[in-house]
């Protein structure tokens, strides 16, 4: 999953969040126009490579994009227990949401952002919070969910933003893919939900045993043609 870096600059950056100080990586093209931006949520191993090359992939496609590292200044074995214990039991509501929320806040405000132009993406964990933080955060215009639970009560898709999703078919993801997709077929949300037979969890991740270069390339042409109808 290679980026070219020629057009764009990437820098490790630091975001308040609450009493927090969250570890971020930000990478932006290098134009003098008015940007959409995107926040990137990481899965269970953190703010990795393959996060940032996420990251600097929106970067060439022409939007500010902020990876933050969620499990910044905490035990990550704890911090991950918590992020999917509150994905369960308080799914919209949590220290994660905020901490996002906060993230969004200062891509927001960095030159050459525009403020009505913000979307998110996130895997696995990740996945789960950007369809939960969908329903809670007006400023969102588009997220995309890759392999990632739906929150409780899925009724509260009614407030969310546009979703484009991702799931493989050889995961326990694929029936909250299916439900997600049903649950939005319910409303007039724009959404584009699907499941690619073959895949496994973590499909997209090209570090990982799992990557699945059809299943990887289909879905992130889909998340980039979504995002560009709904941000620009």
């Amino acid at each position: 999953m290679a980026s070219d870096t020629q057009w764009i600059t990437s820098t490790a950056v630091t975001i308040a969040s609450g009493t927090n100080q969250l570890k971020g990586f930000l990478a932006r093209p290098r134009s003098m126009e008015l940007c959409p931006a995107i926040v990137v949520i990481h899965e269970a191993y953190g703010l990795t490579e393959n996060i940032q090359d996420v990251t600097q992939r929106f970067a060439g496609e022409g939007y500010f994009a902020l990876a933050v590292d969620l499990f910044s200044n905490r035990n990550q074995t704890v911090c991950m227990a918590r992020l999917f214990g509150g994905m369960m039991t308080n799914a919209f509501d949590h220290f994660g949401i905020h901490d996002l929320k906060a993230s969004l806040g200062y891509l927001a405000e960095q030159p050459g952002v525009d403020k009505e132009k913000l979307g998110a993406i996130g895997f696995c964990l990740g996945g789960g919070l950007a369809i939960a933080w969908a329903c809670t955060d007006k400023r969102l215009k588009a997220v995309a969910p890759f392999y990632g639970i739906n929150p409780r009560p899925l009724t509260a898709l009614e407030r969310a933003c546009p979703i484009v999703g991702s799931y493989p078919e050889n995961d326990f993801t694929a029936g909250a893919g299916r439900k997600l997709g049903a649950a939005l077929d319910k409303t007039t949300i724009a959404h584009d939900i699907k499941v690619y037979p073959g895949a496994k969890h973590s499909f997209f991740n090209d570090k990982g045993a799992n990557y699945n270069v059809e299943a990887a390339t289909d879905s992130w042409a889909r998340v980039v043609r979504f995002f560009k109808e709904q941000i620009g």
